[in-house]
């Protein structure tokens, strides 16, 4: 039970994590990384799409202070993408949801958080500006935020991340009955099985 146990929990955390996770950053191929904000100004970014690049997922990253971000309940950074006038993706980043920011330096107290933005799921050939600005959360020391552009990227089943923790949970559970049950059905340890102790004194064996 316990070894079942242990492949649906490394199930659940395929499926619920590392499924999610690698289709967001690594299906399809990329567009481009742009810096947005840097020295305390925002500006906007004009990608020119080709029909091809559909789907693109669109990614921020949000270089500050790691305990800032962490505690907040608010929105950090607001997105849109337009073309031609229109709005192709609006969208609001928190940043609260991840569970490993990557490390800057480590002399540096800033971490690289990422969020997804959204998708643009039909791309009309010609440029997409995108603007990044900020939210209504206070006290974020940001250092710098980088735009990340992807093309091509595949969709994630929205089934995925509740199935995996799901099965993470089943697993879980699993392992800690087999290993409270495991300890009571030990068979009781044979007497005969130890050597005998040592007699001393008068006819008894001496070491």
């Amino acid at each position: 039970m316990r070894f079942l146990s242990v492949l649906v929990l490394i199930a659940g955390a395929a499926v619920g994590v590392f499924y999610p996770w690698a289709m967001s950053n690594f299906s399809g191929h990329a567009i481009g990384t742009y810096r947005v904000y840097e020295g305390g100004r925002f500006r906007p970014v004009t990608v020119q799409f080709a029909a091809s690049d559909a789907p693109v997922r669109v990614l921020v990253d949000l270089i500050a202070r790691a305990e800032r971000v962490a505690s907040q309940q608010r929105t950090v950074l607001t997105l849109t993408a337009a073309s031609g006038g229109r709005t192709a993706l609006a969208s609001t980043l928190s940043f609260n949801h991840t569970d490993n920011p990557r490390q800057v330096s480590p002399q540096l107290p800033d971490k690289i958080f990422r969020d997804e933005a959204g998708v643009i799921e039909t791309v009309t050939p010609g440029a997409y500006v995108f603007t990044i600005g900020p939210g209504d959360a206070d006290g974020i020391d940001m250092r710098a935020v980088d735009l990340i552009l992807r093309a091509g990227t595949g969709s994630i089943d929205e089934r995925a991340r509740p199935a995996g923790y799901a099965l993470m949970g089943v697993g879980l559970a699993g392992l800690v009955l087999s290993l409270v049950f495991g300890r009571g059905n030990r068979p009781p340890q044979n007497p005969n099985s130890q050597p005998p102790p040592p007699h001393w004194g008068r006819g008894g064996s001496q070491r």
